[in-house]
């Protein structure tokens, strides 16, 4: 069962966003590819259930706030 719910999702990001800051900053200094290793983060955090499309939405948008 796919989770499509953006609260749920959201929760995961900001999980894995603030687990690893260090990577956040890679990220936003233009290491792009790193979006790649959250979007694994937040797969394994929901045991593979989040709609991968929302989640790279999601990740693109807080990551580059």
């Amino acid at each position: 069962m796919q989770i499509s719910d953006s609260g749920e999702i959201e929760k995961a990001v900001d999980e894995i966003i603030s687990k690893y800051p260090k990577e956040a900053e890679r990220y936003r200094f233009g290491e792009e590819k790193l979006l790649g290793f959250f979007v694994g983060q937040v797969m394994k955090v929901t045991k593979g259930k989040a709609n991968p499309q929302m989640v790279n939405d999601l990740l693109r948008k807080k990551l580059s706030s």
